[in-house]
């Protein structure tokens, strides 16, 4: 079995700090074999990062807090097929659930269209969302990390 690299949680302080000090969203490094991608969210005016393959809607404050691989956190939800992912019930409608938001087991936190067919994916547990990872209208594979509860 592979080892696993340690990740330096001062290079996420830094790069979250840059972030803040350039205005940038997004910022990806890779050294060793170990890439550390921390990105921004704009939700009061209704502006998101944008970025069609990466994590989104992680605060940069935040970023040294949540695991380096959302796919091994306890909270983590899955996509159950593949298909392109909605985060709302419509183009234009508010989303299921946003970074923050307290969901209930079995409400719905995200559509997922598969070969034409319109698949609620519910809440596992109850609790808060705190990372969204994919966008709305992104195309999703089996067992891809969707969200964060916990």
């Amino acid at each position: 079995m592979p080892k696993t690299p340690a990740i330096d949680h001062d290079v996420i302080r830094e790069l979250a700090k840059l972030l803040d000090e350039t205005g940038l969203t997004e910022i990806q490094f890779e050294r060793d074999g170990v890439s550390i991608r921390v990105a921004r969210n704009f939700g009061g005016s209704g502006g998101r990062a944008r970025a069609a393959d990466a994590p989104v809607s992680m605060p940069a404050a935040a970023a040294a807090a949540l695991p380096a691989d959302p796919a091994q956190h306890p909270g983590v939800v899955v996509s159950p097929m593949v298909g392109t992912a909605y985060l709302g019930p419509a183009p234009a409608a508010r989303p299921f659930a946003e970074v923050g938001s307290q969901v209930k087991a079995g409400e719905p936190l995200i559509i997922i269209e598969a070969m034409k067919t319109m698949n609620q994916i519910p809440a596992p547990r109850s609790g808060t969302v705190i990372q969204i990872l994919v966008e709305d209208g992104q195309p999703v594979e089996y067992g891809q990390p969707l969200m964060i509860i916990e």
